[in-house]
């Protein structure tokens, strides 16, 4: 790595530093005076509160990474251009696009870091979180465990089996009452009524059930087939990670705001997909726009230096640190704007899903690069 390379990179990244840390302070600061109560009533240590924002301080960190990095890269380059080591480098033969090597392989390593955070760590922020508070719950009290789901419905449209369970530990994979109905390739329908189930060994066993076979040609009632203590069913090929994707996309999509894709890793929307292989109109292009979008969203770390660029570059010694500031804000509006919109016309079918998804990319490298030559 070149001396200037190196030059450049310390002076970005010290206050790179400081505005992600001074944003996270902020946040935890902020949001401690607001959760104390919950705390308290939690009975939550110092431990505990540390840890709880530890777990859910990588949800904060998707949003505000791209921030910190276009904050930190406007004043990097305020600081240069006020000192006319932009003009100085320029004169030496070093252009725009040379002295910003070091700044693009930061935003790219920075984007594929964001998009490892939103995958593995993001999604299940909320839910660690809710199980710290949950860990010194009283004893006198009602414990509330945000792995238990109630009257779940599981619909496997791929093997054709429907899904009905009163109680189910998302953590342990443990079923209550669960019952299952599929329907067999002559027609008739099975069903099956058990007192419990649990998945061991990568199949599903069900305890004291009830088997039915309905004749679909009869109006007969349904004829009871097996009655047993455990039945191991290993053609019940339902993965934990598809009914995890079940519940965290059906409860999405009926949530209000329907294109808020933080909570939705890629892994899940492929499973959910597998499971529905025969889905269309609306719910197919919501999840295309859900995918494109999840594709595309880490990316913006890089185009927030390539926006930047021609932002902060500009030579002049009376150029003022705020101006950096007042543009990083003009700017993540604007972005902002732009991607709601994109996402809101994705998931309703009027744009394409891989528009609705990479149209703030798009524009914003394509206005960067037009800013940039015009700055040359």
């Amino acid at each position: 790595m070149r001396l200037l390379d190196r030059y450049l990179l310390r002076e970005l990244l010290a206050p790179f530093a400081y505005c992600l840390g001074g944003f996270l302070m902020f946040w935890i600061s902020s949001d401690l005076f607001k959760e104390m109560g919950e705390f308290q009533k939690a009975q939550m240590t110092l431990g505990d509160i540390a840890e709880y924002y530890f777990v859910t301080s990588p949800e904060l960190i998707s949003i505000v990474l791209p921030v910190a990095l276009l904050l930190a890269m406007l004043y990097a380059l305020t600081q240069h251009a006020r000192h006319n080591e932009i003009t100085a480098m320029r004169a030496a033969g070093i252009g725009l696009w040379r002295l910003a090597l070091p700044y693009l392989v930061t935003g790219f390593f920075l984007s594929v870091a964001l998009f490892v955070i939103n995958e593995l760590w993001s999604p299940d922020a909320d839910v660690r979180g809710e199980f710290i508070k949950a860990r010194h719950a009283q004893k006198g009290g009602v414990k509330s465990d945000p792995s238990l789901v109630q009257n779940l419905g599981f619909v496997n449209a791929r093997d054709g089996r429907n899904w009905t369970i009163k109680l189910f530990n998302t953590e342990t994979m443990e079923m209550t009452q669960p019952v299952v109905i599929s329907t067999e390739r002559d027609g008739s329908q099975l069903s099956l009524y058990a007192s419990s189930a649990v998945r061991s060994n990568g199949m599903w066993f069900f305890f004291y059930v009830r088997e039915f076979r309905g004749d679909p040609g009869s109006k007969t009632a349904p004829v009871p087939t097996i009655q047993a203590d455990v039945m191991p069913r290993p053609d019940f090929n339902e993965t934990p990670d598809e009914i995890r994707s079940e519940l965290r996309i059906k409860a999405r999509m009926v949530a209000k705001n329907r294109h808020n894709k933080k909570d939705i890793p890629l892994a899940e929307i492929k499973d959910y997909v597998a499971i529905h292989p025969n889905i269309s109109g609306a719910e197919k292009s919501w999840l295309d726009t859900m995918m494109h979008s999840r594709i595309a969203g880490p990316w913006k770390c890089l185009v927030v230096v390539l926006i930047a660029l021609p932002f902060g570059a500009a030579a002049g010694a009376r150029r003022n640190v705020f101006a950096g500031v007042a543009g990083s804000i003009v700017i993540c509006f604007a972005y902002f704007v732009l991607t709601e919109i994109s996402l809101a016309g994705g998931t309703a079918g009027t744009i394409p899903p891989w528009l609705a998804g990479w149209l703030p990319n798009m524009a914003f490298t394509w206005l960067a690069v037009w800013l940039t030559r015009r700055a040359r």
